[in-house]
């Protein structure tokens, strides 16, 4: 399976992507993986970079999970435009668009996740692609495991563990366990 990540630091902290492949292969899916990402930067900035329309037509990807600014996530009209476009360029290229809603800033913590995840599920709703609530999973694990520090030393972006856990929810959007 052909993977393509866009989006900004919080995919390519602790190269997560690959932690999200390793993940797959131990799951026997062979998985292979690009990445489009650049610190700060929203869905807006991507279409307007040659090479991710380019690697969304072109890359022969059966996925593209697409993560969007998370402190702040900015003006949600612009987010919400910029990825129903880039979810119809997916669409139109014969891939999966996967949304990667992000967790909360370690400050503003747990009880601002409801506003950043709606931004993620009406997108969902709007254009019907696959969501990995990564988001409302950290929150969840952070519950259960509180000795577990999820987040980097500044408090926005994840450690290794967060990367991981952001890693396996996105694996499990996409290759779902029967029970």
């Amino acid at each position: 399976m052909k993977v393509l990540f866009i989006g900004n630091s919080h995919t390519y902290f602790n190269d997560m992507p690959q932690l999200f492949a390793g993940l797959c292969r131990k799951k026997g899916i062979d998985t292979e993986v690009t990445m489009l990402a650049h610190g700060g930067k929203g869905w807006d900035f991507h279409l307007e970079e040659p090479e991710v329309r380019f690697n969304i037509f072109h890359g022969g990807y059966d996925a593209v999970i697409l993560q969007h600014t998370a402190h702040p996530m900015g003006d949600l009209s612009v987010m919400e435009k910029c990825g129903r476009k880039l979810i119809k360029w997916v669409q139109e290229a014969g891939a999966r668009p996967v949304l990667y809603m992000t967790w909360t800033s370690k400050a503003d913590g747990e009880a601002a996740q409801p506003s950043m995840s709606n931004a993620y599920r009406k997108l969902q709703e709007i254009t019907g692609c696959e969501l990995a609530p990564v988001g409302e999973k950290w929150w969840a694990y952070h519950q259960a495991h509180p000795e577990v520090e999820l987040y980097a030393p500044d408090g926005q972006h994840a450690s290794l563990a967060g990367s991981t856990l952001a890693a396996s929810v996105i694996a499990d959007t996409l290759f779902p366990i029967d029970d």
